[in-house]
């Protein structure tokens, strides 16, 4: 059974992974609404990506008798300076979620859950990949994004992202 502060933790976990979807859609409509049809397509993966995220939590949760509680998400900004503001955004958002999993992981540690734990050795192997991602995205516009070539070229990158379930099994 898990305790009540890993219960707290994981429950408060599945609401930041469902907020991340929602703030990786208000990026993918930003860049959509620009007319940047890639970096809209590779938003729209990650907040799949995502919710998958969250539904991996809630499966978890109740494969340990206990339901999940949703809470009601704050409405992202929706305002961003320049094209480069969500990928600087997105590094960011990343890194906030990989310092939640580190502390729930150092929590389950700490009181001996080690089936959490080993749930979670996934989650730190792909919030590696999503920060590494996020870093190669912000790279990748410093250097050509700003000539309109490159931008386009880096759009039509993005493009060709396709949806992967994750392969998690719990």
């Amino acid at each position: 059974m898990l305790s009540d502060k890993i219960t707290k933790m994981i429950n408060e976990q599945i609401n930041k992974e469902l907020y991340s979807a929602y703030l990786y859609l208000d990026y993918a409509n930003y860049y959509s609404a620009a007319g940047l049809a890639g970096f809209h397509n590779w938003f729209y993966v990650q907040a799949q990506e995502e919710r998958d995220h969250a539904m991996l939590f809630t499966t978890y949760m109740l494969n340990n008798a206990i339901a999940p509680k949703f809470t009601s998400l704050a409405a992202p900004d929706g305002k961003y300076a320049d094209f480069n503001a969500p990928l600087l955004g997105s590094l960011e958002h990343e890194r906030y979620i990989t310092a939640s999993i580190y502390d729930i992981y150092a929590e389950a540690s700490a009181s001996h859950d080690f089936k959490t734990t080993q749930f979670l050795d996934w989650f730190v192997k792909e919030q590696g990949e999503e920060e590494k991602n996020s870093e190669d995205n912000i790279r990748k516009f410093e250097l050509f994004g700003k000539d309109s070539k490159g931008l386009y070229l880096l759009d039509a990158e993005l493009a060709t992202r396709m949806y992967a379930p994750p392969t998690l099994v719990i």
